[in-house]
């Protein structure tokens, strides 16, 4: 299929899926559309086409059946993963006495990171860093927004919980990481973009209001100044606080009812028009703590913002690894990349 053919082949599997939820499954619904517990988009074909991409995980009755039952009507090649469990790749603020219950995954400790998780000055991109209240995630990029520079990253890395306000503190390494305040503050919250229990979101993201110019864009690939819009197959690569610099491949484009489990605070939130990257070699594309990575091609055009992923799926069984498309970060924040 082309992709005009492969998204029309989306949109009819979708209604299939939904039809047959509210007949057979019923699981609880988010905002006003069943919860179907299938990702739906694109996957692209060594032909230079693309086939239906069919997700899911279980834990929802008869959901194994249920795919096999959209990727029977797509016809011959659709493309179906098992995905387990997905989650923020970053942890939330610390559990208070009589408070919410579990978090997001935590990110990997300190000690068992490959990346950068100490204190580094001047910022650059892949450090670890966060809200001073929640635990650790990644520094992705350096934006500006009406010419002030600011760090992007994750809502769930900067912002956290819904408690969070514009003005607070955010650190440079995370609290995870040792960072402190005010000993280790970069800036403050400065914008985010709001995820609500029962909303389909598009992207999971915040911004700082950096303290200092004085900051590293180059690194690791060079100044990255363009995006562009992923068509699937592309190689890519991130640097963030957790793996370092690992590289994958696009494995699907366009995913609707992509759903995300935040924890208590939230609990689960759809997502609509992700990307999804497995990692190449036997080694995950990122693991606890990598959220807010930017995703860039190996010429260091920017793909999007790593916020997601499970721990099982993918060819090498090292878990798939969810994105924002970049633009519509960097629309939702009215923010441009750091020229």
């Amino acid at each position: 299929m082309d992709h005009d053919e492969a998204r029309q082949a989306k949109t009819h599997a979708l209604g299939l899926a939904r039809e047959l939820v509210e007949r057979h499954v019923r699981p609880a619904g988010l905002d006003d559309r069943p919860m179907v517990p299938l990702a739906l988009g694109l996957a692209p074909r060594p032909d230079g086409g693309y086939a239906l991409a069919v997700r899911y995980r279980l834990g929802v009755p008869q959901v194994r059946a249920l795919a096999r039952r959209v990727a029977a009507d797509a016809g011959p090649g659709a493309d179906v993963r098992r995905t387990g469990r997905v989650r923020p790749l970053a942890g939330g603020a610390p559990r208070l006495a009589g408070g919410p219950g579990p978090r997001p995954r935590p990110p990997v400790v300190t000690a068992r990171a490959v990346g950068e998780t100490g204190r580094v000055r001047p910022l650059r991109p892949g450090v670890s860093v966060a809200h001073v209240d929640v635990t650790a995630g990644t520094l992705g990029a350096f934006v500006t927004v009406g010419g002030v520079l600011h760090a992007l990253s994750n809502h769930h890395v900067l912002a956290g919980a819904p408690g969070a306000r514009v003005g607070d503190l955010v650190l440079q390494p995370g609290p995870a990481d040792g960072g402190t305040a005010p000993d280790d503050r970069i800036g403050t919250l400065a914008a985010s973009v709001p995820l609500r229990a029962g909303v389909t979101a598009h992207v999971d993201a915040a911004l700082a209001l950096l303290d200092t110019q004085d900051v590293d864009p180059t690194y690791p690939v060079g100044r990255v100044t363009t995006t562009a819009t992923a068509l699937g197959g592309e190689r890519v690569l991130k640097t963030g606080r957790t793996t370092g610099t690992t590289r994958g491949r696009v494995t699907a484009i366009e995913l609707d009812d992509v759903v995300v489990g935040y924890g208590d605070d939230l609990g689960d939130v759809r997502f609509d028009d992700q990307i999804e990257v497995e990692g190449l070699g036997p080694d995950p594309f990122s693991r606890g703590g990598d959220s807010g990575s930017l995703v860039v091609r190996e010429d260091g055009v920017a793909l999007g913002l790593l916020f997601a992923g499970s721990e099982t799926g993918g060819e090498n069984g090292r878990g798939l690894t969810y994105v924002n498309p970049v633009d519509a970060v960097l629309t939702a924040l009215d923010a441009s990349l750091l020229g």
